[in-house]
């Protein structure tokens, strides 16, 4: 049997999607409010074990399982293109899975657990019997537990030794968690008329593609809301007002996006997506100076 190129083994891990994970883990190490020294090696091993390896064991996972319905949205992908000939989808998927949880053991007793249950969710969300991805609001659901809120609480319990997150930390992941599930929503518009085929219940599919980009902004913009509030009440008003400059740059953005959601959710997830990861950083900022002890 032929083997991939390298070139097309990292089309199919799609390193584009990296980052959300990579970013939430880091916000984590910056919410923890501990310092960095001598603790390099543990965030960087974190950060490659957020993205390179759990994500991108979950790109091949939903790859393969989703083949089918990528050869009616994406014929030109690795696998429905014949570029990633034979099993090797499910190969690399099953190898990248042993290799994350062998990296995942440096991390301790925190950083097995979460990688554990982010490659569970990786494999629940696309592969049958369960395939989460079947319904728009639990598969997106799995996917922003997995991409923000796990990765925010391993970063910030890694750098802790262990310990669990303090509340505030646990808060804004959560939020952010919640803000995400809109996020994924966008993902979904470009596939619409698969999804109706092969029987994928979308946000797009399930609500109509209008109502649902509506539903998407929302889910975005009130976690948002929360946070601002939660902000202002831990008294880091500068934090706060610079999390509500954000969001309100993301509702002016969402207001084109809505008028249609199909032709723009690539545009907003390029333009609007960056506004709201941005404040997810800010917000963990405010809790480093919580934790830390610093004046507002």
């Amino acid at each position: 049997m032929s083997r991939p190129s390298l070139l097309t083994v990292t089309e199919l891990f799609k390193p584009i999607t990296w980052f959300p994970p990579m970013w939430a883990f880091a916000c984590g190490v910056v919410a923890s409010g501990v310092a960095m020294d001598g603790r390099w090696g543990l965030a960087l091993i974190g950060i490659a074990l957020a993205g390179p390896l759990v994500c991108a064991t979950s790109q091949a996972v939903n790859d393969w399982f989703d083949r089918h319905v990528d050869a009616i949205n994406e014929p030109h992908r690795p696998i429905p293109s014949g570029r990633m000939p034979g099993r090797w989808g499910l190969y690399l998927a099953v190898i990248w899975t042993a290799i994350s949880l062998a990296v995942a053991t440096l991390l301790g007793p925190w950083g097995f657990g979460a990688a554990a249950l982010g490659l569970l969710l990786a494999w629940a969300y696309s592969a049958p019997p369960v395939r989460l991805k079947q319904n728009g609001w639990w598969g997106n659901a799995a996917c922003g537990i997995s991409y923000e809120g796990i990765a925010w609480i391993t970063g910030a319990a890694v750098m802790a030794g262990g310990s669990m997150p303090h509340g505030e930390s646990l808060a804004l992941a959560a939020l952010y968690s919640a803000a995400t599930h809109g996020i994924m929503t966008l993902n979904d518009f470009k596939a619409v008329q698969g999804d109706r085929q092969m029987g994928v219940r979308s946000l797009p599919v399930q609500l109509g593609v209008d109502r649902a980009a509506r539903v998407a902004c929302w889910v975005m913009v009130v976690p948002q809301w929360v946070v601002i509030a939660l902000l202002i009440q831990w008294q880091r008003p500068w934090h706060a007002l610079a999390v509500a400059a954000l969001l309100l740059a993301q509702v002016f953005l969402m207001r084109r996006f809505v008028q249609d959601p199909t032709a723009r959710a690539l545009w907003y997830s390029g333009f609007g997506v960056p506004l709201l990861v941005a404040g997810m950083m800010v917000s963990a900022f405010a809790l480093r100076s919580i934790t830390q002890g610093l004046a507002p």
